[in-house]
């Protein structure tokens, strides 16, 4: 399957491209393993651990609702065929019906935000019931997590097309909107106080900058929102600004002054998939076009600058076809998260601040070796996605 995402990357830069086609049959050849034909989900996670006899080998960890949900909405793209290796004979949209149904039980507004997206991308006949059970857990005047804020606005904006959703749709725009300190370009980890202890309540992460811009940049290709468009293009310009020199997407932002407080950990899923996925969004909607941005970090998922010897090859992969997996991240390894601590602390009260002995001391060349499914769903997701041709 080609699509314009994959054709422009094959124009740019053909080893790139070699590299987004290796990812995304990893994926597809990754994702039947992490699914639990018993239980009919997927894995929360594959750990790498030692058996007793010495030898390397994954291990499965839990479940994850929410992992299933992304992997549905990736999943959609492919062949219906490919969709049914991956959901044991199910398709997409079947699969995500199994997730509708257990919409009773499921309490976390995140989670059903991604399983009424999936319904109403894959055209689920039950989709109204998936809608009614994120209004029911979307109580107004609350603070929520600005992740799945994101995804409410994203699940209806998707909707919007099949069901009367414009006021909830209004009500979610502006809860983002509002969310942000000022007139700063970056979001916060929550709409609101009440969530994040007073000391860290500056600090955001990269999945609460991207899962924001992707829900804007979708609402105003969807009907129209010139402001939606401006914060969208504002905050990804600043990401951008602030990649690193070897394509990093950096992990924790002061969300008032626009800065970095800690760039460590290094996500595999960042530099593939999520970055990737709203960048294209927000460049398909009419914003502006992070294609060199979007090339540099998937670069980086061979030459993990911060893996490399002397010669400049990484000693370590992060791309393991032999195991079915890319490596979760690449990380300081200082105890209890030290330095991410230090500096989340620091910046409440001298924004801006370093602490350069920490980089010397921890320095990041620790790898986490597990992956999980929505590191594939949003890779799907992300070179499938867009105008098919």
């Amino acid at each position: 399957m080609t699509t314009t995402r994959l054709g422009a990357l094959a124009r740019e830069d053909l080893p790139l491209h070699a590299l987004a086609e290796r990812l995304l049959a990893l994926a597809e050849a990754g994702l039947p393993a992490m699914y639990l034909p018993e239980a009919e989900t997927f894995v929360f996670t594959r750990a790498g651990v030692i058996s007793p006899e010495g030898a390397p080998r994954l291990e499965q960890r839990g479940t994850s609702t929410r992992y299933a949900a992304i992997t549905a909405l990736g999943a959609r793209f492919l062949p219906e065929d490919r969709q049914r290796a991956l959901f044991g004979g199910r398709s997409a949209q079947e699969f995500t019906g199994l997730l509708v149904e257990r919409l009773p039980a499921v309490a976390n507004l995140g989670d059903a935000a991604l399983i009424a997206w999936a319904a109403a991308e894959t055209g689920h006949p039950k989709l109204s019931d998936a809608l009614a059970r994120v209004a029911a857990l979307d109580l107004p005047g609350r603070p929520r997590y600005t992740v799945e804020a994101a995804w409410v606005l994203s699940a209806l904006v998707a909707a919007r097309a099949a069901a009367d959703v414009e006021d909830r749709i209004a009500a979610a725009r502006s809860r983002l909107l509002a969310a942000r300190v000022g007139d700063g370009p970056l979001f916060p980890h929550a709409t609101g106080p009440g969530l994040v202890p007073g000391y860290r309540s500056h600090v955001a992460c990269f999945a609460d900058q991207t899962y924001p811009l992707q829900a804007l940049a979708r609402l105003h290709a969807s009907g129209g929102d010139a402001e939606a468009l401006e914060a969208a293009d504002a905050c990804a310009a600043r990401i951008c600004d602030l990649q690193g020199d070897g394509g990093q997407w950096w992990w924790h932002y002061d969300a008032r002054t626009g800065g970095v407080v800690e760039g460590y950990p290094v996500y595999s899923v960042h530099q593939h998939a999520m970055a990737p996925t709203a960048l294209f969004d927000l460049a398909e909607a009419g914003g502006t076009d992070f294609g060199p941005a979007i090339r540099r970090g998937l670069r980086w998922m061979t030459q993990v600058p911060e893996l490399a010897g002397p010669a400049g090859t990484p000693r370590e992969p992060m791309i393991r076809e032999d195991f079915g997996v890319t490596w979760r991240k690449v990380y300081r390894g200082d105890p209890k998260k030290a330095v991410r601590a230090a500096r989340g602390l620091t910046t409440r009260v001298a924004p801006g601040a370093r602490l350069a002995p920490l980089d010397r001391v921890f320095r990041p060349g620790a790898v986490d070796r597990e992956c999980r499914p929505y590191e594939f769903g949003w890779l799907l997701f992300a070179w499938l996605g867009g105008t098919q041709r």
